[in-house]
């Protein structure tokens, strides 16, 4: 199952792994251009603009878009994040030419006719009252805004309903126009697919589009702010973060692995002590989010207020316990959790296709299993306490919370705790 991959002349990268025991195809567009490369007055368009990707083209109405697809039993759609946006299909193995047909019409010549975009406008409205209609949800928009502040990153994904309600078929040409660019573009398939043919279709569909350049972006600054909404709520709902390695450092392994340790399942050191020996919560859990200049280390949990003191007090404990102990059987348990992660995901033409796209964008590469598999057994318990030593034992976290807050300590409180290197 070896990876093949080509560069047309425009710098557009196609990527293919042939897996001949399927039946299927995993097909898709992945560009480095998202949510972080919007300026301040058009936060939002990035997803605003994949929407109406999908709501009709010079060849085709929306309607003709999901007929055509699902005609043949396939399925389509798309997805915004800060760094990179896709747009994906899967279908039979005779039909992967079809859907990278209507990929490229719907990435290239949507009309973003006005009806459309007025109705279209009020579903990601909905969309965003939905999202604050989740406790859940909300406070990880929040967590965002704690750590980044006005940087892009600090933005959500989905806009201000003030500037979706504002934007127009202008913004989302000029955003699409300056971040749309063959040199920050994979077309990639998995699946039972032969790599010439998939490059000869894709040279059709994709070889006129413009060179550009790669993003011009600029790093972020962790604000370690606190962010809070009160709710009428019988939960409270907390997230608290940290600045972590970003994507392109080497201790990227490290930072899974201790995230994995801290909160990564139900054997986690925070899942067995806030929930299974003290009942202080039914939801906590760690997580690593990687940038291609910055991370998070972050933990969420939501609890009753009455709990929330106790809550916050042994997580801090929690993670404090990491810089002076990690044990080989964590250590063992953690990297076998992200190496059957990676295995896992090779059993999946659509998961391997996204994979596979994401490396080429962030390394310019695609590491071979072995290559992953290694890096993460070099990974040692000293090398992680180090890293939680850095992160948690003198560093101030970002803090978000919803709910009820009448029990929740101040920030200045919580910073006390990280702020003087404990024992």
């Amino acid at each position: 199952m070896s990876v093949e991959i080509t560069k047309l002349s425009n710098g557009l990268t196609v990527i293919t792994q042939m897996m001949s025991h399927l039946e299927s195809v995993a097909l898709g567009i992945w560009v480095k251009a998202g949510a972080r490369d919007e300026m301040p007055h058009e936060n939002g368009v990035a997803h605003f603009l994949e929407h109406m990707a999908f709501k009709g083209t010079k060849r085709r109405r929306a309607r003709d878009i999901a007929e055509e697809i699902e005609n043949a039993g396939g399925e389509i759609n798309a997805a915004t994040g800060m760094e990179t946006t896709t747009y994906y299909a899967r279908t039979l193995k005779g039909d992967w030419p079809m859907a990278m047909d209507i990929l490229a019409d719907i990435f290239t010549s949507s009309t973003l006719e006005d009806d459309e975009m007025e109705r279209e406008r009020d579903v990601i409205l909905q969309e965003i009252a939905a999202a604050k209609d989740q406790p859940d949800d909300l406070v990880f928009e929040l967590a965002q805004a704690a750590s980044y502040g006005q940087h892009p990153l600090g933005r959500s994904i989905l806009g201000s309903e003030a500037l979706v309600n504002s934007m127009t078929r202008e913004q989302m040409l000029a955003w699409r126009e300056r971040n749309y660019w063959a040199s920050r573009m994979v077309v990639c398939g998995t699946g039972n697919v032969d790599h010439a043919a998939f490059v000869a279709e894709a040279e059709k569909h994709f070889g006129k589009i413009a060179h550009g350049h790669m993003p011009q972006r600029q790093p972020p600054h962790f604000g370690a702010e606190a962010m809070t909404e009160q709710k009428p709520l019988d939960q409270t709902h907390i997230v608290l973060s940290f600045p972590a390695p970003n994507y392109r450092d080497p201790r990227v392994y490290q930072l899974q692995v201790l995230a994995s340790i801290l909160g990564g399942g139900m054997s986690s050191r925070l899942f067995q002590e806030v929930r299974e020996k003290r009942g202080l919560c039914y939801s906590v859990f760690a997580f690593g989010t990687t940038y291609e200049d910055t991370g998070q280390l972050g933990v969420y949990a939501a609890t009753s207020p009455d709990h929330t003191p106790k809550l916050i007090d042994v997580t801090a404990d929690v993670m404090h316990s990491m810089i002076d102990e990690v044990s080989e059987k964590e250590i063992e348990r953690a990297k076998a959790q992200l190496k059957t992660s990676i295995v896992m995901n090779l059993e999946s033409a659509s998961s391997r296709a996204d994979q596979i796209a994401r490396q080429y964008l962030a390394f310019g590469e695609v590491p071979d299993m072995k290559t992953l598999i290694a890096r993460i057994e070099a990974v040692t318990s000293e090398q992680v306490r180090a890293l939680a030593a850095e992160i948690f034992g003198d560093t101030v976290p970002s803090m978000s919370a919803v709910g009820q807050l009448s029990s929740l300590e101040s920030h200045a409180a919580l910073a006390a705790r990280f702020k003087k290197k404990p024992r």
